[in-house]
């Protein structure tokens, strides 16, 4: 009975796809992001050859072995290190409409003007 819930649980989690960023948790702590730039089959039926470009400085492309359940978030280890996947989801934003408290808020009063900062020395004005 526990089999078939793991189970049943395991299918329902969503399959990473390209272009979704995900966060790769080491030793169940956060460490990296990376964009998934392609899946394609493995020679192996049912592992899947995922190409990741780790989203640090300098940028990294790699090419990751992952089983079915491991490209849907399980976790698996690397040289004995436990590694998992999780896509990441961007927070949803608020929106205001025109004519709320929000957008008709304007700190300046109306006869001031922004003033404008200028990074090349060049372009100032005596």
């Amino acid at each position: 009975m526990l089999n078939k819930l793991l189970m049943a649980m395991k299918q329902k989690r969503k399959s990473i796809i390209e272009n979704d960023i995900i966060l790769i948790y080491i030793e169940d702590r956060p460490a990296i992001f990376a964009r998934v730039e392609k899946i394609y089959p493995d020679v192996k039926p049912g592992w899947w050859r995922v190409k990741l470009l780790i989203l640090q400085v300098p940028v990294v492309t790699t090419i990751w072995i992952l089983d079915n359940d491991q490209i849907r978030g399980a976790e698996f280890t690397m040289n004995g290190t436990p590694i998992r996947i999780e896509v990441v989801k961007a927070p949803e934003t608020k929106t205001q409409q025109p004519g709320t408290e929000a957008a008709n808020h304007n700190p300046r009063t109306n006869n001031q003007q922004a003033r404008i900062l200028t990074l090349n020395p060049n372009n100032q004005k005596k």
